[in-house]
């Protein structure tokens, strides 16, 4: 990711109208901000989310609030709980969401 001809700006993140995104079960509200080629999100997983398909976007995730459980298409699985990070790159491994308490994430890609 190369970040150019941004300039410095505040956002609040209350103030961008969430709009919504069905998983295979529950649902994400995503806040978006779109910065050149750079979106940045801020992403709330409902209890009992599990996303609908799988990714193979690069993100840099950070989990702000609840578990997030990922799973790799090669199987692995992963935890992250506040504080905890994620980063893979574009086309590198699909990779698939869910929670079963809900989950807050800022999402960079």
């Amino acid at each position: 990711m190369e970040i150019n001809a941004i300039p410095f700006g505040i956002t609040d993140w209350s103030q961008i109208e969430p709009t919504e995104h069905p998983g295979e079960q529950g649902v994400a509200h995503w806040r978006t901000c779109q910065f050149g080629a750079v979106r940045v999100r801020q992403v709330q997983y409902s209890a009992g989310y599990l996303a609908d398909h799988w990714c193979s976007k690069g993100h840099i995730l950070l989990c702000l609030e609840g578990q997030l459980d990922t799973e790799l298409d090669d199987g692995r699985q992963f935890t992250l709980t506040a504080g905890m990070s994620y980063q893979v790159a574009d086309n590198a491994e699909a990779h698939r969401s869910s929670t079963a308490s809900g989950a807050k994430l800022f999402i960079v890609d």
